[in-house]
This record gives structure tokens, C-alpha cells and sequence, in this order.
């Protein structure tokens, strides 16, 4: 069975985090803005919806 052949130390594992973290806060905060957007009606750009999608590739 293969086994890691050193632990790896707190701080590579703790910036691993961070930035994996990092990037969700970063996606969570545009989905905000977008939904805050849409909501006030100021968005020129919604996602296509998924029948949208298969219309124009037919």
C-alpha cells in the first residue's frame, strides 16, 4: 500500500486551504453581485438556460 514518505507540514496544508478558500469567497461574491444585478434589473447578461443551449446547437 502506498504511503506519503514525509507528513506535510502545517503551513503547506494551511496556505492550500487558504487559497481553495480564497477562490470560493471570490466565486460566492460574483454570484452575489450577479443575483443583486438581475434583482435591480441593471444586468445586460443572464446565464442561457439549458433548453437555450440545445436550440442552438440543433
Amino acid at each position: 500500500m502506498a504511503v506519503p514518505k514525509k507528513k506535510t507540514s502545517k503551513s503547506k496544508r494551511d496556505k492550500r486551504r487558504a487559497t481553495w478558500r480564497h477562490k470560493a469567497t471570490v466565486q460566492a461574491q460574483k454570484a452575489l453581485s450577479l443575483g443583486k444585478s438581475i434583482l435591480t434589473g441593471r444586468s445586460t447578461f443572464v446565464y442561457p438556460s439549458a433548453e437555450e443551449e440545445d436550440e442552438e446547437e440543433s
